[in-house]
């Protein structure tokens, strides 16, 4: 049952609240759907149009079931939204493979400024996908966490401790920003920075995604540099 009735000074990431309004993940969505499409052949060979096309069937699909806020428990909702997850990761790790092997085979572009234009897409829509895997799935996901279903957090954020302390943070939740922000830092260190995981799935999740970025940088640059050369 949700935690509709918290304890008298429990911080928003513990108590029922609003729910995020559904167009901020939709940016995020589009902006993944919009980087597939510009994949060149080579990689997005049997995926264009019909990926994204399935993809944005969902997304609209979601947004006129539940356009404003995310607040609405019914499992039909959540299932939607996980199969649209599964096939935009499922895109990307299908792209990101087909990537690293041209690089490795040497049937990747001649062109150093298009193969590191190409290598940054690539980047780019991981860190993307996995912002989305972290808001889709900590907590239960993102009704969940808007009614307190679930207050065993998947992933520590600073502010979720400094709300103990002082009221600054204490209306603070996590949004999709948030999880793009632990994406992208986790991406570019290749480890957690300031937000921690605490569940095994998680770790997992971030391991991969800071072994699939250093692979994907470190072959696109190589590659690059060998072109140059």
């Amino acid at each position: 049952m949700p935690n509709i009735e918290p304890e008298s000074g429990d911080p928003a990431w513990r108590r029922a609240t609003r729910g995020e309004p559904r167009w901020h993940v939709s940016l995020v969505v589009l902006a993944i759907i919009a980087l597939q499409m510009m994949l060149p052949a080579s990689i997005n060979d049997g995926f264009v149009p019909l990926v994204p096309l399935v993809e944005l069937a969902l997304l609209v699909a979601l947004f006129a079931l539940n356009p404003r806020r995310l607040d609405r428990p019914e499992p039909w909702l959540r299932y939607l939204g996980l199969a649209l997850t599964v096939v935009i990761s499922a895109a990307n790790v299908v792209s990101m493979v087909r990537l690293i092997s041209s690089m490795i085979i040497g049937t990747a572009a001649g062109d150093p400024v298009g193969l590191l234009g190409l290598g940054a897409n690539v980047w780019i829509t991981n860190v993307l996908v996995f912002a989305l895997l972290f808001w889709e799935l900590d907590r239960g996901g993102p009704v969940k966490r808007a009614l307190a279903y679930e207050t065993t957090t998947d992933f520590l954020f600073p502010q979720m401790q400094m709300a103990a302390s002082g009221a600054q943070y204490r209306e603070w939740e996590p949004r999709v920003l948030d999880y793009l922000y632990v994406s992208f830092t986790n991406a570019t260190a290749f480890s957690p920075t300031d937000t921690m995981p605490l569940t095994r799935w998680a770790k997992v999740a971030m391991m991969f995604e800071s072994a699939v970025s250093l692979m994907a940088v470190a072959l696109v640059v190589a590659r690059a540099v060998n072109i140059l050369h």
